[in-house]
């Protein structure tokens, strides 16, 4: 089991509209297709105007066949269209769980 960590960096002042854009369209398309949503969040301390949300799978291969669905999907793309503009930078993180952790995920 890994997670995908995914940093987005938004133009100031933009975090809502994006997560509301998240909640009212791109959850519908992205959670039946990626599966294991293991948060989304956004900060209040430190580096301000971020989006992090994290996604589960099985193995790389996995998340690679996943994210190739994903992207191919037209109504992903007309999404991404919408929200784009409002990143500023995103930065990807692979985690591996500990060996003594023993994972629960909320499907």
């Amino acid at each position: 089991m890994l997670v995908e960590q995914r940093t987005y960096t938004l133009q100031p002042g933009t975090a809502g509209q994006y997560l509301k854009l998240y909640e009212t369209e791109g959850m519908a398309i992205q959670k039946p297709i990626l599966g294991r949503l293991v948060g989304y969040y956004q900060t209040e301390f430190g580096t301000l105007n971020q989006v992090i949300h994290m996604w589960a799978y099985e193995s790389l291969d996995e998340r690679a066949a996943k994210r190739a669905r994903l992207g191919a999907d037209p109504a992903w793309q007309a999404y991404i269209g919408k929200t784009r503009p409002l990143i500023i930078t995103q930065e990807n993180k692979l985690l591996i769980p500990a060996p003594f952790l023993t994972v629960k995920w909320q499907d």
